[in-house]
């Protein structure tokens, strides 16, 4: 169920012009907004320059060198502790969320937007918008990791189960043949016993003597 990074890098590069064409209703001079301070309606123009900003980033992490990425993934992670903004946390859930890299962690790329989606006014329109579409595309993924998951487990089981079974017959014929050898055995052992019984009878009895004249 993994998404190769470069069909991942497409699907958002693709998801991002929808984004940007239609004009998120505001977006951010700076990234380290604060969340309390109400942001006023940027053009559309400036939202495509947030999704741009986002989407290279992206582009630079899916496509980098290992040196480049793991750069990227410290930067992101060591802003967010320094100062865990909104934005800071959207950017590095992002990362986290990108695959083709050893940082890879959807599960918390999951937790992080879905903290920031239960605060959305603290998000700016643009990020917003791509906070939710980010979310949508970790829950379908990860759901059919689950569900593939689940079926594998399934399927190991039901293997165990056949062999088990099988198991179980094979013994259950393996003890039934060696019954069978030793009721043979012992049939045989009785026959010969029969039969040198009968050859030392034969041996006892006494030899037809001559009558003399």
């Amino acid at each position: 169920m993994r998404v190769p990074p470069e069909q991942y890098c497409a699907r958002l590069c693709a998801a991002l012009m929808v984004l940007a064409v239609a004009g998120c209703n505001g977006s951010f001079l700076t990234r380290d907004h604060a969340a309390s301070v109400p942001q006023p309606a940027q053009p559309a123009s400036t939202s495509s320059l947030v999704l741009s900003d986002y989407l290279l980033l992206l582009q630079h992490l899916a496509q980098g060198r290992a040196s480049e990425q793991a750069e990227i993934v410290a930067r992101a992670q060591n802003e967010y502790d320094t100062a865990p903004t909104p934005s800071r946390e959207l950017r590095l859930a992002l990362v986290l969320s990108t695959p083709g890299h050893p940082a890879t962690d959807q599960p918390r790329a999951q937790r992080l937007l879905r903290e920031l989606m239960a605060h959305p006014e603290t998000l700016l329109p643009a990020e917003r918008a791509l906070a939710f579409l980010q979310l949508s595309q970790i829950d379908d993924h990860l759901t059919l990791v689950a569900e593939n998951r689940r079926l594998q487990t399934d399927a190991v089981r039901e293997d165990q189960a056949r062999i088990a079974s099988a198991n179980r017959r094979l013994q259950a014929e393996l003890d039934e043949n060696a019954r069978l050898r030793k009721e043979l055995d012992e049939a045989r052992a009785k026959l010969d016993a029969i039969a040198n019984i009968e050859r030392s009878l034969n041996e006892r009895k006494p030899g037809t003597t001559t009558p003399h004249p």
